[in-house]
């Protein structure tokens, strides 16, 4: 009885680590068609009138793209890329910048 527990708990999170890495994969690919433009390919934008996301904190991240999808931040830029992502984008997305070196 012990081995099959063990055994199917090692399977549940085995199959939580593939989805996990879809949604990464996810995630990036968005990133990439989505933020790139402005923000560049690494969340560091060239561009002073566009922030870097790079390194921010996912919360803020979030709260910032919820914020834009609701019409509580307006930007004729965002608020209609915002608009068009699903919770778990803009949790990917928010996970995605996070993760990577701050710059700037």
């Amino acid at each position: 009885m012990k081995s099959t527990i063990i055994i199917a708990t090692a399977v549940a999170a085995l199959g939580f680590g593939l989805n996990a890495s879809a949604a990464d994969q996810n995630a990036a690919v968005k990133a990439k068609n989505l933020c790139a433009a402005c923000h560049g390919p690494q969340g560091i934008s060239v561009n002073p009138l566009w922030p870097n996301i790079a390194g921010q904190k996912a919360d803020y991240l979030q709260k910032a793209m919820r914020d834009y999808k609701n019409g509580t931040r307006n930007d004729p830029l965002m608020t209609p890329i915002g608009t068009t992502l699903s919770d778990s984008d803009i949790a990917g997305l928010a996970a995605y910048y996070a993760a990577l070196p701050a710059g700037g």
